[in-house]
């Protein structure tokens, strides 16, 4: 199911909407691939959202809407991230992590300085959310 998931979200990849950089990040965009409303869940959307990193690439600490639940799915190469206090991680191609409302992504960022990554990182929030990201400190 979750790569039926993915393989739908990134199909409509050409119809996105790029989201400007913020000053912060170096050599990422971010793209969102997927927004639509969800008909049995009154007020709430799902939200997919491409983050490809070259290499060195990262994003400043940031938070998400505190009503949204984030699953994030490595697509290529390898990220660090780092979710509240916890541990540093690296994820490769495949595999997932996911981000809980009102939590603080420290870290996130492309694991390697010579080779590009990617990941699709799906929000299920409510309609009305606009931002999806906002640095920490803003």
């Amino acid at each position: 199911m979750k790569r039926i998931l993915i393989s739908l979200i990134v199909a409509i990849l050409p119809i996105g909407v790029v989201l400007a950089d913020t000053p912060q990040s170096k050599n990422a965009k971010v793209t969102v691939v997927y927004d639509h409303v969800l008909p049995n869940v009154p007020g709430k959307s799902i939200k997919g959202v491409l983050v490809e990193y070259g290499p060195g690439g990262y994003s400043p600490a940031h938070t998400h809407p505190k009503s949204a639940f984030i699953y994030a799915t490595v697509l290529e190469g390898a990220i660090r991230s780092q979710v509240n206090n916890g541990p540093v991680k690296t994820y490769t191609a495949g595999q997932s992590f996911s981000e809980m409302p009102g939590d603080h992504h420290s870290v996130s960022a492309n694991a390697s300085a010579t080779k590009p990554a990617k990941l699709l990182a799906v929000f299920v929030l409510d309609t009305n959310e606009k931002e999806l990201t906002t640095p920490i400190g803003k």
